[in-house]
């Protein structure tokens, strides 16, 4: 969450209330079904939203794990700086350069956020065997060895390599003072995906189970004082 908040609750038990910079790891697992609302008091008063909601696959072998809940408060995760001072950044899952996040993951994953000030720039070492993507929350900027220009809601599919790049343009808009971006990336599953609504499986016929499970009533139900003022909500398994 970059601004504002919003409040979560699912059926297996896990809740709590996420506001700037902190984080909500969900994994749904088995299944579950979930809402997430603003406070009535932030709908009332017109109050500002920005947050990211990131969807990570998990393969077969775990696709029925026991769902699980994780508050990360913004406070608790780990921040590094580069050597110029000119860029903060925070690992908020994985590891960074023998620095580890305090987000606790099934499969190998580095999620990263880093803000850098006009005209700094950022090298971090990367698994060799990680995918990586670079997604600009806010301001200009490049990365990659080879300068790729990207801006505010882009995102960079970065190739092989060890190290990731990103650097700050000199100029940025005044409501954007620093360039604020998404370091992500994991090692990859490489299995077949089948997807449809919320449901990510294996397998059509495995599909047509998770949703037969959802009519059964068999990932629980949100009490109806729970899905109030616009809420989103989400029946989730196999994610």
């Amino acid at each position: 969450m970059i601004d504002g908040q919003f409040a979560h609750r699912d059926t297996h038990g896990g809740g709590g209330l996420i506001a700037d910079g902190d984080t909500q790891w969900m994994t749904a697992g088995s299944g579950l079904q979930h809402i997430e609302t603003p406070p009535e008091h932030l709908v009332l008063s017109g109050g500002l939203f920005h947050g990211v909601q990131l969807w990570v696959n998990l393969p077969r072998r775990l696709k029925m794990s026991a769902p699980r809940y994780q508050s990360i408060a913004g406070g608790k995760v780990a921040l590094l700086a580069s050597a110029d001072g000119g860029a903060l950044v925070r690992v908020i899952a994985g590891e960074l350069a023998g620095h580890p996040g305090p987000g606790v993951t099934h499969t190998p994953i580095t999620l990263v956020h880093a803000s850098l000030s006009p005209g700094a720039r950022l090298r971090v070492p990367w698994p060799a065997d990680f995918n990586a993507l670079a997604y600009v929350l806010a301001g200009r900027g490049t990365v990659g060895g080879a300068g790729q220009p990207v801006e505010t809601g882009q995102l960079a599919v970065l190739g092989a390599g060890d190290a990731l790049q990103v650097a700050a343009a000199e100029g940025q808009e005044s409501r954007h003072p620093h360039l604020e971006v998404l370091l992500l990336g994991g090692a990859p599953i490489r299995e077949p995906v089948a997807a449809y609504g919320p449901f990510v499986m294996n397998t059509r016929a495995e599909l047509a189970q998770a949703f037969e499970d959802y009519r059964a009533g068999r990932l629980g139900v949100v009490p109806a004082d729970h899905t109030p003022h616009g809420a989103v909500g989400g029946t989730t398994p196999g994610a």
